[in-house]
Order: C-alpha cells, then sequence, then structure tokens
C-alpha cells in the first residue's frame, strides 16, 4: 500500500534509522533539510515538504532512544482522490529485524524496498551443484549469497581400458562415488538441517551426476522433502552458484504458484464438502476473524476495496461503507450536499480510508491468523477475485449459525 502511493513532485519523505543512531543527531539532520527547502522554488512543493518535516520531528520527538531495531518513517503530502486535494500522512513502522541504512529520502514516492527486503529474507534457499569432481554448497537469503562449503571427490576419471583390470577399476571407481556422494550428503546435512527458514533445496549440475546423488539415500529425509528443482548447469563451482542464482527467481515463483494452488485447493475442498471450516465474503470472513476462527485468510492481490469511515461534521455521526477503488471519487462527490441521517444537516464527508486489504490484515493480526496474498495470476487465484470476492477463509472450528 505504501509502495503504491505517489506524489506531486519529490514531496514524500523517507527516513530510516539504524538501530544506536541518536535521536538528537537526526532532529539536527531534519532542521537543516527544513532549511535546505527554503530554496525550493515551487511554493506547494516548498511547504509540503516543510509541513512533513515539521510531522516527521513531532514524532520522532515520542521517542527517547531509537528502538532496538531502529525506526522507519513515511511521511508526506498525497493526493487524494478529491480534484486537486492533498493529505499529508504519516506512518511509523518499527521493522521486525535490525535495519542496517541510514536514510533520508525526499521522492515522489515512498522507499519502501528496504523494508520489503526484510520480508523476502526470512526465505532461505539451499544450492548444491554437484558433478563426479567436485561439489558445492551454498545458501541463497534474499539477496544475500554464501558460498558455505566445497568438496573435491577425489575420484579417478574413467578408464578406457579394457579386460579384466577395467571391470576392476569401475568397480572401485563406484565404491569412491558412493563414499564421496555419502560425504557430500553429510555436508548438506550438517549446512542445511539448522536452516529453520529453509524453503527449498536446489540440485544442479552439468551432467547425470545430479540425478545419481538425488535418488540415493545420501541426503536426511527432511531435505529430501524440500528438493524444489534439479536443473543444469554448465559448472559446479562459484560460476555454477551464480547460474543456479540467475534461474532462480522463476523456480521460486513455480514454488509460490504450488503453494498458492494448495491453499485453494484446501478452501475449495471444505467449501465443496460444506464441513463448515471455509467461508468467504467480507462480512462473513470479518465475523468469523472477530470470532477468533479463522486459521488462514485469503485475500486477493488483485482486491481494490476500501474500508472508508463517513463522518457528519455537525453532530459527530459516524458510519463505515465499503467502496471498490475505481468508485471511491464518485462515493465522495455523492456525500456533497447528503442529509445526515442523524441530524439531516448536509454536513456528511471521508474522515477516514483504509484499504480493505490493510484493514483484514490487522484484524488478522490480532488473532494469531495466516495470511495468504493470493496472485491473480493463476486460475485459482482468478477464481478467489471473481467467484469468491477476492475475500475468503479456512476457519479453525465451525461457527455457530
Amino acid at each position: 500500500m505504501l509502495a503504491d502511493k505517489e506524489g506531486r513532485g519529490t514531496e514524500l519523505i523517507s527516513l530510516y534509522i539504524p538501530p544506536g543512531k541518536q535521536i538528537s543527531e537526526v532532529m539536527n539532520m531534519l532542521r537543516e533539510e527544513y532549511g535546505t527547502a527554503a530554496n525550493i522554488k515551487s511554493t506547494t512543493t516548498r511547504k509540503n515538504v516543510q509541513d512533513a518535516i515539521v510531522k516527521v520531528q513531532q514524532r520522532l520527538k515520542l521517542f527517547k532512544e531509537t528502538p532496538e531495531n531502529g525506526l522507519v518513517i513515511f511521511c508526506g503530502a498525497v493526493p487524494q482522490n478529491g480534484a486537486g486535494s492533498e493529505k499529508i500522512e504519516t506512518y511509523v513502522i518499527i521493522p521486525p529485524e535490525p535495519i542496517n541504512i541510514y536514510l533520508y529520502r525526499c521522492d515522489s514516492r515512498f522507499h519502501t524496498e528496504h523494508l520489503q527486503e526484510l520480508l523476502r529474507e526470512k526465505e532461505a534457499y539451499g544450492i548444491l551443484l554437484i558433478d563426479a569432481t567436485a561439489a558445492t554448497l551454498a545458501v541463497l537469503q534474499g539477496r544475500r549469497l554464501e558460498i558455505v562449503r566445497e568438496v573435491t571427490s577425489g575420484v579417478p576419471g574413467k578408464t578406457r581400458a579394457g579386460g579384466q583390470s577395467a571391470r576392476r577399476f569401475e568397480r572401485l571407481r563406484e565404491m569412491r562415488l558412493q563414499e564421496y556422494f555419502r560425504r557430500v550428503g553429510e555436508h548438506a546435512n550438517e549446512v542445511f538441517l539448522p536452516i529453520e527458514n529453509l524453503k527449498g533445496i536446489i540440485i544442479g549440475g552439468p551432467g547425470p551426476t545430479k540425478y545419481d546423488f538425488e535418488k540415493g539415500d545420501y541426503l536426511n529425509y527432511q531435505l529430501k522433502e524440500k528438493i524444489i528443482d534439479t536443473i543444469d548447469t554448465a559448472y559446479v563451482d562459484e560460476q555454477g552458484v551464480k547460474e543456479v542464482v540467475d534461474k532462480a527467481p522463476e523456480i521460486m515463483r513455480k514454488i509460490r504458484y504450488i503453494e498458492e494452488r494448495q491453499i485453494m485447493q484446501q478452501f475449495l475442498y471444505e467449501i465443496g464438502h460444506d464441513t463448515g471450516l471455509a467461508t468467504y465474503g467480507e462480512e462473513a470472513v470479518r465475523k468469523a476473524l472477530e470470532a477468533g476462527a479463522v486459521k488462514t485468510l485469503l485475500l486477493s492481490e488483485g482486491l481494490d476495496i476500501a474500508r472508508v469511515k463517513v463522518k457528519c461534521s455537525a453532530c459527530g455521526y459516524e458510519e463505515q461503507q465499503t467502496v471498490r477503488g475505481p468508485m471511491l471519487t464518485s462515493f465522495e462527490q455523492s456525500l456533497v450536499g447528503k442529509p445526515c441521517p442523524k441530524c439531516s444537516a448536509p454536513s456528511l464527508s471521508i474522515a477516514d480510508k483504509q484499504e480493505l486489504i490493510e484493514d483484514f490484515a490487522q484484524l488478522a493480526e490480532y488473532t494469531n491468523t495466516e495470511v495468504e496474498v493470493i496472485s491473480d495470476e493463476t486460475e485459482e487465484g482468478q477464481m478467489l477475485k471473481n467467484s469468491f470476492g477476492g475475500i475468503a477463509a479456512i476457519l479453525r472450528f465451525k461457527l455457530q449459525e
């Protein structure tokens, strides 16, 4: 949601403060930036940037020191749906893990990529490259790639000699190969088993050796279950690891599609067999979330709906409405001159709005519910969006009617 917001010109501030950074230092920097902003030629941009800096300073005053994981603040004048109107929006985020970047940026968008990287890095992938001469073990975590072990085989090359000696040589070579496979398997168990967030293992190599290794019982059964793809690479060294990394996005996308299909198939099973352990639609899912009954919340990536709070400025009357994104402007215009249901004064306006995905994600957080955002690039994802309104849930227990 933050990544999609755009400002007019360079009016949106992104501020990343790493752990240990003194708040007083950051406040001094912001005072200097306020002075620098006075040189901006455009009156509107100058006012918006300086107003945003003041808002950031006000939020920083609430912190005596930087939290242990650091602090991220996004603030700026974001155009609203009403023609020509802007509103200063401020978001304060304490990251889930320590951030190691100090950044102040004024731009036409919020720089969320450093936070997004933290979320991506929770998933790790093991890479095992093998042929008859050597093996390499590496771990890919987000953008970080670490080559952990390199193993040489000690297996002699194939002989061309014929007769008895050739057969004996082949038997000895096969024994050496089996022993080498066992060593690689032991190294793999040592490297990959302790990784708690290991999503999968990719095996690669230039010839058939990788398939022989994969078919044998050289890996711990837990790791064998995590093999997600076996691919051809020209090398088994660092260059081969880079080949796998180049192909990894496509492999990982394929895995995510498989996961999404499995989640959707479970939901469709519960619906189709009328088990009472699934529900869909905004109202039904909200009710289930509030009851703490939702095990997995399914939200369509293409869900363009906002939860809007309408308020009367005359009597304070409030109501909640759900409005589709494309209809937001016309809905706002329809409130002009409309009488308040309570006091009849034509004083209704939108006081607050929140993306429905964000609204449901917050509800899910309170009840320790898993949230799955399903892409609409698969058949199942399209079904969630078009047939079930983009909102569905797999339940922990049946709800009483």
